[in-house]
């Protein structure tokens, strides 16, 4: 089957500034595709530029069989785009809005379906200005969906909210991918790439420093495992014990240690040595998508940053 999106040696300059330094990916039917990385990673000129928003500097970008530069109308009508930041009209209540924009294209969603997908109905006749921060971001997620597109493109849809309305929108995301559409989205929250991701790209300086399947990326971590154990007293012939199987630290907590393993089989059998000592308790932890980002980039990602600039 054919990728519904071909990105190949993709360049955009900016003057001396290469934004998105020669990348290349694909994304296929049904997937949702996320773009990692920290503000001015070239994440969003990426999207913009397969939304034919800009034009590349050089390199291939085609969606659904075009070319972005010179097919963008074809594309445009197959597509839904949630920006960053969106201005609507002010004396148009929520459905009306939704009417207007599907009448730009041929074909079109019911309005009152994508209201209640994500429970807006009851605001129907409400105006933008008039909704929360999390029901402003749930309507700009259906108004890119009025004309029923085949691919979804999400720029930042969780930047700024609550911990409790982020993941609300994360089940609309889901939603959305069972519908059949595929989704491409960027997003600088480690945990939210995980949660919704099938593969992501990890972009840092324009570049794509690694991708795949989100479950195998974290196994590129140099110690992709960890065990957490709470123990009144640890000896010194116990913990040359547990050295053997990986690099035991000792927590800021007296009695809490870490013993990091480098593979599986380190960790089943360290596992074991733990269990004999009998401690008050132990936690066993995998390694994380910010893990491998900190080891590729050496930075770690803060979330009160705003949304992409390049």
């Amino acid at each position: 089957m054919k990728s519904l999106i071909v990105v190949k040696d993709l360049v955009k300059k900016y003057g001396k500034l290469t934004a998105v330094d020669g990348i290349s990916f694909n994304v296929e039917k049904g997937e949702i595709f996320g773009l990692l990385g920290e503000n001015g990673a070239g994440k969003t000129t990426t999207l913009e530029i397969l939304e034919g928003i800009r034009k590349q500097t050089s390199g291939k970008a085609e969606v659904l069989g075009h070319d972005v530069r010179h097919n963008p109308r074809k594309i445009k009508d197959r597509i839904g785009v949630q920006l960053q930041s969106s201005a609507y009209f002010a004396t148009l209540n929520l459905k009306e809005i939704l009417s207007l924009f599907g009448s730009f294209y041929e074909k079109n969603a019911d309005t009152d379906e994508l209201l209640k997908m994500v429970e807006l109905e009851d605001k129907a006749k409400s105006f933008v200005g008039n909704l929360s921060g999390g029901q402003k971001q749930r309507f700009s997620i259906i108004a890119s969906l009025v004309n029923d597109p085949e691919i979804v493109f999400l720029d930042e849809p969780t930047t700024g909210l609550d911990p409790l309305a982020r993941r609300n929108l994360w089940e609309i995301v889901k939603m959305i991918k069972k519908q059949g559409k595929t989704v491409i989205l960027t997003t600088h929250y480690m945990e939210e790439a995980e949660v919704l991701c099938d593969r992501v790209a990890i972009m840092d300086q324009g570049k794509i420093l690694m991708m795949g399947e989100t479950p195998e990326l974290v196994e590129n971590v140099e110690v992709p495992f960890r065990i957490k154990f709470t123990i009144k007293k640890l000896s010194d012939g116990e913990r040359a014990r547990l050295s053997k199987f990986g690099e035991i630290s000792q927590n800021e907590r007296v009695n809490t240690y870490v013993l990091k393993f480098k593979c599986k089989e380190d960790l089943i059998s360290g596992l074991k040595e733990i269990e004999k000592l009998n401690p008050d308790s132990f936690t066993v932890e995998k390694a994380t998508l910010e893990d491998l980002f900190i080891q590729l980039t050496g930075k770690k990602i803060e979330e009160e940053e705003d949304g992409d600039t390049h």
